[in-house]
Parts: structure tokens; C-alpha cells; sequence
């Protein structure tokens, strides 16, 4: 049996807490900013990543990948706060 990706939304919710979504989607999360980082087309990172054809679905394809990456890039910069104040108090 193959691993199942999680299922995903068009755009990730938004705002200044960590949801589920974001704790579910983390490793899609690292996978995208690992492909900006290295340069990766955003339509091959969509279609590998999200499974949208990005030449019959471009405006979607689009708006999937930007609102997952603008999520990504706030967990680098703001989200993984909330995870650090998790595990000081496990």
C-alpha cells in the first residue's frame, strides 16, 4: 500500500496561529520551499507536489502554489514560534 498525501485546500487557512492544516501539510510545506529555493518552476513543483495540471488548470495551479508557499514562508518566519513553545512544555 502507498502513502496517501494529505488532502489539500486552494488556499491554506490563514492567520497568526498554527492550525491543523499547517501541522498536517508540513512536510508539503518543506517540499515547496525547498523547490523555490532551488530555483524549481512553480508549475512542475504544482503538478508534482499538488497533482494540478497546470497547462488545463493554470489559474488554479497558480493560486495553489502561491498561497501554499506565502503559508510555508510564514512558518519559517513566524509559525515555527508556536511549535518551539509546544515542545518546552511536553
Amino acid at each position: 500500500m502507498g502513502q496517501s498525501k494529505p488532502q489539500f485546500l486552494d488556499e491554506p487557512p490563514q492567520g497568526e496561529q498554527l492550525t491543523a492544516y499547517d501541522r498536517e501539510h508540513m512536510v508539503l510545506y518543506l517540499r515547496l520551499l525547498d523547490a523555490h529555493r532551488d530555483g524549481a518552476d512553480w508549475r512542475e513543483a504544482t503538478e508534482i507536489l499538488f497533482g494540478i495540471d497546470p497547462a488545463s488548470e493554470p489559474e488554479r495551479s497558480r493560486k495553489v502554489h502561491d498561497a501554499h508557499l506565502a503559508r510555508a514562508q510564514w512558518m519559517t518566519e513566524r509559525g515555527y514560534q508556536e511549535l518551539l513553545r509546544k515542545d518546552e512544555t511536553d
